[in-house]
């Protein structure tokens, strides 16, 4: 009798693992297919794809840390209304998004795919009362001004649960086949080598405004030149248990350049070492900070990667809870003075001896 009874429980216990594991495959080959289907709309001729998974990203420990250790924002009126009469909030509904950077001189626009779950109906009432609605191509596009400013957002569904939108005045342009053209195939290659990540973006031929938007701690004229080489720039992040692990990599045609660029920044990963190890920094410096900033560089690595064409430097390192609290603590110190402080007179400035 017992005997029959663990087989039965063998037996159930093997087909809940199974279901599960069917369940899995089931719902992973329908996320990486929600996946493909905004990346595939992203336009050719882009300078920059921004990439996030929510659906994946709300399941992360890392992700909860991260929410509760960031400053929570006050609630914009015109979005809890937003909220209240379409029943779309994207911090509960927002599954998926792609969003394509064009720049047009000193002006860039948007243009994004969305996935999540959208009341169609409570929306498109929600677009027609506050905006305009035309028709192209057999399509509602809708349009809704920016709160605050002269701008409109247009948009349109895709399906029920698929939202193409943009800044720009034509978003029937974006969903043409001209817009996905030549260069389509450069996008593609690196979208799939980031699939196991859930947020990335992808930059192509941006190396200089890296280098201008660099700290200024971190510009240096050869850094800003090895910089300016790099054809394409990716970064991509992916929550692991308590830790995010972060990868940046920077494609160039030249191995002198990769290799400079990857012994510049094994040098500044050395010197910061170094510096937080210095007695002076030990004193000066609570210990806690000093631990976290040791932890993130111990988990830095710099590496080269030859695909042929094309030459690679990559740089990996972990943010940790511990980096987060220690950034938590910081943050209240840089804080602008309370307006009952007294600013000091500043010092007359000394003329240089000759």
């Amino acid at each position: 009798m017992k005997k029959q009874l663990w087989m039965r429980l063998a037996v159930a216990v093997t087909l809940l693992a199974a279901l599960a594991f069917l369940g899995y495959r089931r719902w992973l080959a329908q996320n990486e297919a929600a996946r493909g289907d905004v990346l595939a709309l992203m336009p050719a001729d882009a300078n920059a794809v921004l990439f996030a998974d929510f659906e994946e990203l709300r399941r992360a420990p890392f992700i909860g840390e991260l929410y509760a250790w960031a400053p929570k924002p006050q609630t914009n009126p015109d979005y809890a209304q937003f909220i209240k009469e379409t029943g779309f909030d994207y911090e509960r509904d927002l599954d998926h998004i792609a969003i394509a950077v064009e720049k047009r001189g000193q002006d860039s626009t948007l243009f994004a795919a969305v996935d999540g779950k959208f009341d169609r109906e409570r929306i498109s009432a929600y677009a027609s009362k506050n905006g305009a609605v035309t028709q192209n191509a057999g399509r509602e596009i809708f349009s809704v001004p920016v709160s605050g400013s002269a701008q409109k957002i247009s948009f349109t569904f895709l399906r029920n649960n698929w939202i193409a939108l943009t800044d720009d005045a034509d978003l029937g342009i974006y969903l043409g086949a001209s817009k996905r053209g030549g260069g389509v195939a450069e996008w593609r290659s690196r979208f799939e080598r980031l699939a196991g990540s859930p947020v990335f973006a992808v930059i192509r031929q941006d190396g200089a405004a890296l280098a201008a938007q660099a700290p200024g701690g971190l510009r240096s004229p050869q850094l800003s030149s090895l910089l300016d080489q790099l054809q394409w720039i990716t970064l991509a992040g992916k929550p692991e248990n308590d830790r995010l692990r972060v990868v940046a990599e920077g494609e160039c045609p030249a191995e002198a350049t990769a290799r400079q660029l990857a012994d510049l920044l094994n040098g500044v990963v050395m010197l910061a070492e170094t510096g937080l190890n210095d007695a002076t920094t030990r004193q000066q410096l609570d210990p806690a900070t000093r631990e976290a900033y040791l932890e993130l560089l111990k988990s830095t690595d710099v590496s080269k990667i030859d695909r042929g064409d094309t030459k690679s430097v990559r740089l990996v390192f972990e943010i940790t809870p511990k980096f987060l609290e220690t950034a938590r603590q910081v943050t209240p110190a840089l804080a602008e003075p309370s307006p009952d402080s007294t600013p000091k007179k500043a010092p007359r400035k000394r003329s240089p001896r000759s």
